[in-house]
């Protein structure tokens, strides 16, 4: 991601939540945080969605991925996890943390199918309605596992 996509991104963004981040937010994401590490997914030359982590020493936290809600279905935000998880990998992460709303089932499945786990819940986390988030991890493949030299 580019401080060029934001626009895209923040149509996106207020498509699919209801306590968007601001642009401004982003912009410091992208300028002032080391830690930091944005992708966007694009259909030709147009941002169809996007993933946001931070990776500090050897834990990688997703801070949001949302999809164009025309184009979902198509295993785009399957895509762009496996993409942070490479990432978050490559840059010396052993394990990856997210918060899913609790009623957010078809993210859940994702996240069950990638090998995140639950650990617990955010008790009233979502400000806009009180919701509750569960805390999943996922443990990154080690690199001798994923060459089969186990």
């Amino acid at each position: 991601m580019v401080l060029e996509d934001l626009d895209r991104v923040m149509e996106i963004e207020h498509q699919s939540f209801t306590l968007p981040w601001s642009r401004e937010a982003y912009e410091a994401e992208l300028t002032k945080n080391h830690f930091a590490k944005y992708l966007v997914a694009t259909l030709g030359d147009v941002v169809v969605g996007y993933a946001g982590m931070w990776v500090i020493l050897d834990e990688a936290h997703i801070t949001n991925i949302a999809i164009d809600p025309s184009v979902r279905g198509r295993q785009l935000g399957e895509r762009l996890m496996r993409e942070m998880m490479a990432w978050s990998m490559a840059n010396g992460a052993e394990r990856m943390t997210l918060e899913v709303r609790v009623s957010n089932l078809p993210a859940q499945k994702l996240y069950d199918k990638l090998g995140f786990q639950s650990y617990g819940i955010r008790k009233g986390y979502y400000t806009d309605n009180n919701e509750d988030a569960m805390i999943m991890w996922a443990e990154m493949p080690r690199a001798d596992a994923e060459l089969g030299m186990e």
